[in-house]
Formats: C-alpha cells, structure tokens, sequence
C-alpha cells in the first residue's frame, strides 16, 4: 500500500463508491470525468481527462480498483469499480488523515491587491465581473442542491452543497462591500457621491458604474 496517494486519487476512490453503492458495471474514465464535473468542481478541483485516466490507471495498479474492458462498437472501453481494498483505503483517509486548512488561490483578490496600479474603472469592473460569475456559478450549485433534495442517501453531499451556496452568498457580500468602498473612495474623481450604494449582482440598464456613467448592459438573472 502507498505511504499516501493524492488527494484526487482518493477523490475519485469516492466518487467510484458513489457509483457503487447504485450501479453494477462500474464507471469509465469520460463518466468519472462528468461525475467529477458535477460535483468536484464546486468545491476542489476537477481533474482533466488526461490527469482522469493517470489516476485510474495508477489505482488499478496498486490494486484499489479492478478495471474490466467493454466493446462497444469497434470501441474497447474500460470501466472501473472500487474493491474492498480500495474501500479500506478510502475509509482509512477519511477517518485518520489530518484536517488540512484550505489554500486560497483567489485571482481576484490578487489582482485587487494590486489595485493602486489600476484605474478605479477597471477596479469596479472587475469585482463587477466577478460578481456575475459568483452569481452563475451559485445558480449552478442550487440546480444541484435542488437535484440532492432531502433524501436520507446524499444527505452529506447535501451539506456540502449548502455550504457551498454559503459560501457563494458570503463572497456575493464581501464584493458588496468592496465596490461601495471603491465607489466611496473614487468619488472625487468622478461617479456616484460617497454613500451611494452600487450592486454586487452586476450593472442594471441605466445604473451609474463609479467612474464611468450610467451603462446599458444585459445583465443574466441570479
């Protein structure tokens, strides 16, 4: 047994029991790729599909998952299905490894950062920008939490999906704060006066962005 496989190795250990706990005939790489997709991406990374197979191949060798080949067509395919020993793997990670503090890889806060070397324009669109991607990407999750319901079977991803729309509406706030703040402290150069307040959700028709005047954008819903 490894001294310790990757943490993506043992993300697709789960999503491999996911499948088996409803499924026979386990998963191909392309499916544990749109799995991954579906849920990974909200909250760690989503593998590439290269990376995907890597992985895959990488447990079947050290004996964690057994692979069987399928024809469909003139295609061969390759399905996956967690074994015991990889269920023991996967249990003894999740019960004994240690709590690990999330690195923040935050591109837009690196950049505000660096604000002063920007115009306030540039500042506010930027948070603007983000704020609609907070917001596309939160109506992802809650598509998904609407999906997991209230069944007793997904009931943790559930809890990870809450917290995960919490977090969405927790950044929503802070970048809020943000374009107020440079709103406030760009005023003297131009756009609204001080205290006037400035959406987070993203300019509507006719809505004043500090610095620049009222716009006129097509803004997507929530």
């Amino acid at each position: 047994m490894p001294a310790a496989l990757s943490t993506t190795s043992q993300a697709l250990l789960g999503l491999l029991a996911f499948d088996a706990a409803t499924g026979e005939s386990g998963l191909t790489g392309y499916e544990v790729k749109q799995r991954a997709d579906r849920t990974l991406r909200f909250y760690w990374t989503s593998p590439a599909m290269s990376q995907i197979y890597t992985e895959l191949a990488g447990l079947e060798r050290l004996g964690l998952v057994d692979g069987t080949d399928e024809q469909q067509g003139r295609r061969t395919v390759r399905r996956y299905r967690i074994n015991p020993a990889g269920r023991a793997e996967l249990t003894s990670w999740l019960a004994d490894s240690p709590v690990s503090f999330p690195v923040l890889k935050h591109p837009v806060a690196l950049r505000l950062l660096m604000g002063a070397l920007m115009d306030p324009r540039a500042v506010t669109g930027m948070l603007l920008d983000y704020a609609e991607s907070l917001a596309a990407r939160r109506a992802e999750l809650a598509a998904v939490r609407d999906m997991l319901g209230d069944r007793a079977e997904v009931r943790y991803p559930a809890m990870v999906a809450d917290w995960g729309l919490a977090y969405y509406d927790a950044e929503a706030a802070i970048t809020r704060q943000l374009l107020q703040r440079v709103a406030d402290e760009s005023a003297p150069g131009g756009g609204p006066a001080a205290g006037e307040s400035v959406s987070a959700d993203g300019p509507e028709a006719g809505e004043w962005v500090p610095g620049g005047g009222p716009v006129a954008v097509d803004h997507p819903g929530g």
